[in-house]
């Protein structure tokens, strides 16, 4: 087990904290920590805005959180500080609106790749200052932004880049997989990067639990599965796939999908029935407090080993959370067997 020994810096300086929490919930959501200092020595510094970086280990070169202070608390012990990664920009929280840009005849993404055009719309919104794009890379397959209707109008930079990525399925393998964003840090600035979304049943596992050794507690969510699911094709070709055993089981639920390479109903049908079948898999969402894997990443896959074969196996990590003090931390590790079905893609009745 690699033990951790957290370190907190402010414009580069380090900090005596008093306890803290990182959260990660991962899905182009806002990584945030939040620690508290002691007020006496710390009530005259001006906070407001400052780089702050989130290190496991004093020796480690690459926070695992790089962000801005964005809301303070002040009371006669201590002063609570609040703050957020790169994507807090682009996303409404607090004080904070979204980050927006004018799409015009004249200024537009048209005729890029779509980590070109994301590259281009952090420019336009003044953001590639917070968000570095030399290692962006871009989707599988790589497509046109102009594959569809120009993007014109004043828009939300994160819901541009949510739409772009819904248009790009990879078919390479027996299901389709989206393509999904996140943050990486280079050890100077945090980096915007594409990439496909994990495989469990194919990528390498980088990491094993077990509930006899390394898992202190386990929650169990049991989701919703889709039984009646609707597929909209290209030229409004559609396909509907409805399982009668599984409504008794768990009930009538619905989801909606569209894919636009199906050119027939009975491809939308086909489709219909994977995604159920896939879904049927993914009953089941884990949040595991553990003293491992703090340095794991979203998107990695790693295995779950119980007495009971219904939780046993491979899983995505979705977030994590790290609960910590000078003296002790504790970890939770979000995780799901969400299968590649186009999981951006996907408009779900049911949320």
């Amino acid at each position: 087990m690699t033990r951790i020994s957290p370190r907190i810096a402010i414009e580069g300086r380090g900090v005596d904290y008093l306890k803290g929490d990182y959260k990660l919930d991962g899905g182009l959501k806002s990584a945030t920590l939040t620690f508290s200092i002691p007020t006496q020595e710390n009530s005259n510094r001006k906070l407001w805005n400052k780089e702050v970086t989130f290190f496991l280990n004093p020796e480690d070169t690459t926070p695992i959180f790089r962000g801005w202070i964005k809301r303070l608390k002040e009371d006669f012990n201590e002063i609570q500080i609040h703050a957020e990664d790169a994507l807090g920009y682009l996303i409404k929280g607090g004080e904070q609106s979204e980050a927006i840009v004018a799409l015009t005849e004249e200024s537009n993404i048209d005729g890029l790749t779509v980590g070109a055009a994301v590259k281009k719309l952090f420019e336009l919104g003044n953001l590639d200052t917070k968000l570095g794009t030399s290692m962006i890379g871009n989707t599988t397959p790589v497509i046109g932004v102009t594959q569809g209707e120009p993007i014109r109008g004043t828009r939300k930079i994160m819901e541009v880049i949510k739409a772009l990525l819904s248009r790009v399925v990879d078919n390479s393998a027996t299901l389709p997989r989206p393509n999904i964003a996140r943050l990486i840090d280079d050890g100077s600035m945090s980096q915007f990067i594409i990439e496909l979304e994990s495989d469990i049943d194919t990528d390498p596992i980088v990491h094993i639990y077990n509930e006899w050794n390394n898992i202190i507690d386990i929650s169990i969510l049991k989701r919703k599965v889709p039984t009646v699911v609707v597929v909209n094709g290209a030229n409004n070709v559609k396909g509907t796939f409805t399982h009668d055993s599984a409504i008794a089981a768990y009930d009538r639920t619905y989801l909606e999908v569209s894919n636009a390479d199906l050119k027939s109903g009975a491809e939308c049908k086909d489709f219909a029935q994977k995604i159920f079948r896939a879904n049927l898999k993914n009953q089941y969402e884990y949040k595991i407090t553990t003293m491992e894997g703090a340095y794991l990443n979203e998107n990695d896959v790693i295995n779950i080993n119980t007495d009971n074969d219904d939780f046993s196996g491979t899983y995505r990590i979705i977030g994590k959370q790290i609960s910590f003090s000078p003296k002790d931390y504790k970890i939770g590790i979000s995780i799901n067997r969400k299968p590649p079905t186009l999981a951006e893609y996907i408009l779900s009745r049911d949320n």
